[in-house]
């Protein structure tokens, strides 16, 4: 049972973090200078958009990268953190 255990704790630490990183999102306009440092979301190159007369698409396709390879490096950090 001290598998789950781990992986509760990290399980916790990673809500935390997305907790922490959804009020930064939606309180970083609030604060100033700092929503212009978050303008790059959703602006990166590859980031597919589509504006028509009545239709739009978006696609975040290199934010999603970005992110993803961010999120892997945090998440390695976390686990090698927890096996020591």
């Amino acid at each position: 049972m001290e598998d789950w255990s781990s992986l509760g704790k990290l399980l916790i630490a990673a809500g935390v973090g997305v907790v922490l990183l959804g009020l930064l999102l939606v309180f970083g306009d609030r604060l100033s200078g700092f929503g212009s440092w978050l303008g790059w979301i959703g602006r990166l190159p590859g980031d597919i958009s589509v504006k028509r007369e009545h239709f739009s698409f978006y696609f975040p396709l290199g934010t999603s990268l970005v992110l993803s390879v961010v999120l892997s490096l945090v998440f390695y950090l976390l686990s090698w953190l927890f096996r020591r």
